[in-house]
């Protein structure tokens, strides 16, 4: 097994701040906005988002939740072993709210599938953006795009793209891992 590295410490972070600033272009002062991570991975990268929001660009208002899709997937029965749900922590309502669903890795589209079925248990949003930190291009099976990317890459689909987060793997990184 190979592994190249795609992004490093610096350059996540450098992303995260052109990230925040095309949020802030957008939602203003976040007042009619709920940024939603994507259980389990998207969690860490809306806290992210979240926290250079707060303490970089001092928005004060910012509404985010967690959104667990286990039992919203397509496939979640056709696994060889059983999914494990995570938590669903949104403590607001999204009806006519401006929604961003924040995921790591936009690959075949179908988390984000889940997440729009998942969502209306919520309320109705008035509008649903899409922001990845990993963009791969090519591997779509929905007609399913981000409003906000990262990084866009081609990678074959016998690749992984691995992100890892200090907060559970030590070390902020994207590589590219190949099976020899």
């Amino acid at each position: 097994m190979s592994q190249k590295l795609l992004l490093n410490s610096k350059e996540i972070h450098l992303t995260l701040h052109r990230l925040a600033c095309q949020l802030i272009e957008n939602h203003g002062d976040f007042s009619n906005t709920v940024l939603i991570g994507i259980q389990p991975r998207g969690v860490f990268l809306a806290e992210r988002i979240a926290k250079v929001l707060k303490e970089t660009y001092q928005i004060k208002n910012i509404q985010l939740g967690q959104l667990d899709i286990t039992f919203y997937r397509d496939d979640f029965r056709r696994r060889d072993e059983p999914l494990k749900a995570n938590q669903t922590n949104i403590h607001c309502i999204v009806e006519n709210k401006n929604v961003v669903f924040i995921d790591d890795v936009l690959y075949s589209g179908r988390s984000i599938n889940a997440s729009l079925s998942a969502i209306q248990s919520f309320g109705r949003p008035n509008n649903i953006e899409l922001m990845v930190l990993i963009d791969r291009r090519f591997s779509r099976h929905l007609p399913i795009q981000p409003t906000y990317r990262g990084r866009q890459v081609d990678v074959i689909n016998e690749e992984k793209v691995v992100v890892n987060w200090h907060e559970n793997n030590d070390e902020d990184a994207v590589y590219i891992i190949t099976k020899n």
